[in-house]
């Protein structure tokens, strides 16, 4: 999906020292960048930002030092400890937006970041790969497709695993924002009727009926399918434990490709020991280490036969990138308008205190 570049001149424009949509590259042949982009520079990068922010001159964090920074107003991130290592604000003394180019917040490091400077996330910058992904993972779990691939691999036709469909069942859908909608569209197909849940309960497209936050209990009792694409914050931190998962029904389908911490996580795996007839699916974990690579499970989920699993994977798809940096430029083009960007963080939802391993989504 592309974006529509700014027509006319921004505030501030000095058109006739701007190398357009590229980082300076000698000294004081461009104007003094504005925009610092900390994701590693590529050609798909550069073409974007020529295409989206003509006027703005810009650096990448790879290839520029602090001093240089002075006039920067703006700064597109993915990764702050990758890509921007030991970043101090007061390199930056005209900050004031930071936009992610991933999509959450909750591991972001708002204290590096001391008002006014306003961060906000890519809300929707994946939303409809990570939708397909759900929706795969939750029929992946519905019809016993890991134990099926474990019968063929040893050569044994039946009994076949038992399986259930979508076709004419409830599903909830728990985060009803920019992936929430965008499962709703897909799970149209399958004759499903459709709830949602959000924080005021205020109804929305694509759904049959809303459920408010305070209301969680009472929507578990509704699903057969349950999406839970909500953000970790204070709010849903651990929100779904033992209680929750009771009110579920017995054979009820889970499916996080939100952020794992909404989930107590020993709560999950109990629940799947003694419901066999439960099923869960997760794209997202309690501990995924990116420097490393590393995924780290307490509790052997894969020995599980009704569960399914994927590694933070959801949104991988080569269309993916181009997207999601799209809408994050398209902020970035509000941001340098002067008008007000969207998804701006209230950063009392979100705590300071986890670690902070550089995560992508």
């Amino acid at each position: 999906m592309g974006t529509s570049s700014p027509s006319g001149s921004m505030p501030g424009d000095r058109p006739a020292a701007v190398k357009r949509g590229g980082p300076p590259s000698g000294p004081g042949r461009w104007a003094e960048p504005r925009l610092l982009v900390a994701l590693r520079p590529s050609e798909e990068v550069t073409a974007a930002l020529r295409r989206d922010l003509p006027h703005v001159p810009t650096a990448y964090a790879a290839t520029s030092a602090p001093g240089e920074w002075g006039n920067i107003e703006a700064i597109l991130v993915g990764s702050v400890e990758r890509e921007l290592g030991a970043f101090d604000a007061a390199s930056t003394p005209r900050l004031r937006f930071v936009q992610r180019a991933y999509t959450g917040l909750d591991r972001f490091p708002f204290a590096r970041f001391p008002s006014p400077i306003r961060v906000a996330g890519n809300v929707g910058g994946y939303a409809p790969f990570v939708a397909e992904g759900a929706v795969a993972l939750g029929l992946a779990a519905a019809r016993s497709l890991v134990p099926a691939h474990r019968m063929v691999e040893a050569g044994r036709l039946r009994p076949t695993p038992e399986g259930v469909t979508f076709r004419g069942k409830t599903a909830l859908i728990l985060g009803y924002g920019s992936i929430g909608r965008e499962i709703a569209l897909r799970l149209s197909g399958f004759g499903m009727r459709v709830l949602g849940l959000n924080r005021t309960g205020r109804m929305a497209e694509g759904v049959a009926a809303m459920f408010p936050t305070d209301r969680l209990m009472d929507a578990l009792t509704e699903a057969d399918v349950i999406f839970d694409a909500r953000p970790l914050t204070r709010a849903t931190r651990g929100s779904l434990g033992p209680a929750q998962f009771g009110r579920m029904r017995p054979e009820a389908v889970y499916v996080n490709v939100g952020r794992a911490g909404t989930v107590q996580e020993e709560a999950l795996y109990q629940h799947l020991s003694t419901h066999p007839k439960f099923r869960a699916a997760m794209d997202v974990w309690w501990e995924e280490e990116y420097p490393d690579g590393r995924l780290g499970l307490r509790f052997p989920w894969t020995s599980l036969p009704n569960f399914t699993g994927s590694p933070h994977s959801s949104g991988a798809v080569p269309e993916a990138g181009p997207y999601g940096l799209a809408l994050a430029l398209q902020n970035l083009v509000r941001f340098f308008r002067g008008e007000e960007p969207r998804y701006l963080a209230e950063r009392e939802e979100y705590t300071e205190d986890t670690p902070n391993p550089s995560a992508p989504t």
